[in-house]
């Protein structure tokens, strides 16, 4: 792991959420990503009695290594590094949190993993989400990044969101800790809507390089660019089968390369963003996200 300096050094926790904060699976793609090549330990694990409607969140029934039939409840999980002890001030180590959404009871639920954040000495949170937006899958995944923390902004010259409207449990958590004095910082993948029931490679991969870029550690991609090659493929031979999916593609083409000219500047893009948050939001049927 490399050197870093700056405003995301020290103990980072990375935060991904399943559900209405990670389309196409690819916020949630990263943390586990990173918890399968880093060598992390469960530090604490969320009461999932307390804060999920089993209706919606059922649990999964499945066959553990004994050959015994167990129940898998939703939950959250907080791993941490291996060694703690041997975590410096100039090396990031990073923690993770990784769970489903909570249904109910999130001032409560945001107070227990503050605890955690605090007892586990974090210093910076970085929040990972994904939304479905409306973007060609033939060009590379727009990534927008914000902070409110005016060090972060500064520091990585990145924007302060504006959006305004129902959030999820990713904002509920991050106005916490800019309460508390731990800076957070914001990293959101656009998702093609017309694809949405499937998970997206392309966009985990375009989350980890810009992790990469923000925080000095190196993440294996495993086989993800293959996969992203492969997904992208196979939209493409669906598209060559329906020639009205195909326009509506090249459309959406044609918006993003607008977007991409050198003409296009950097509040432009700020203002697609919101415009796409705006426009889900009016999807939403009344359900909150972020």
């Amino acid at each position: 792991m490399a050197e870093a300096t700056g405003a995301l050094t020290g103990r980072i926790l990375v935060v991904a959420f399943e559900g209405w904060n990670d389309a196409g699976e690819a916020a949630t793609g990263v943390v586990k990503t990173l918890r399968d090549s880093l060598g992390v330990r469960v530090v604490a694990e969320v009461d999932s009695e307390s804060y999920f409607d089993f209706q919606f969140n059922r649990p999964l029934a499945t066959t553990g290594d004994d050959g015994n039939r167990v129940l898998v409840w939703p939950t959250v999980t907080l791993y941490g590094p291996e060694h703690p002890e041997a975590i410096d001030a100039v090396t990031p180590s990073i923690y993770l949190l990784l769970g489903t959404e909570p249904a109910r009871s999130w001032r409560s639920f945001t107070r227990e993993i503050m605890d955690v954040v605090h007892e586990c000495g974090i210093t910076v949170i970085v929040m990972l989400g994904a939304m479905l937006a409306d973007v060609p899958h033939t060009r590379p995944i727009s990534i927008f990044v914000s902070s409110e923390n005016p060090r972060i902004r500064s520091e990585f010259s990145v924007e302060r969101s504006t959006y305004e409207g129902p959030v999820g449990i990713l904002s509920v958590i991050a106005a916490a800790a800019e309460e508390a004095g731990i800076p957070t910082l914001s990293i959101w993948a656009s998702v093609p809507h017309y694809v949405h029931n499937a998970p997206s490679p392309k966009a985990t991969l375009a989350l980890i390089e810009r992790l990469e870029e923000l925080i000095a550690v190196v993440v294996p991609r495993g086989d993800l660019a293959d996969e992203s090659s492969a997904w992208e493929d196979g939209i493409n031979a669906l598209a060559e089968d329906d020639e009205d999916m195909a326009t509506y593609i090249a459309q959406l083409e044609r918006a993003r390369d607008t977007v991409d000219s050198p003409e296009a500047s950097g509040d432009a893009i700020a203002e697609e963003f919101e415009r796409y948050l705006r426009k889900r939001d009016g999807k939403a049927d009344g359900r909150d996200r972020t």
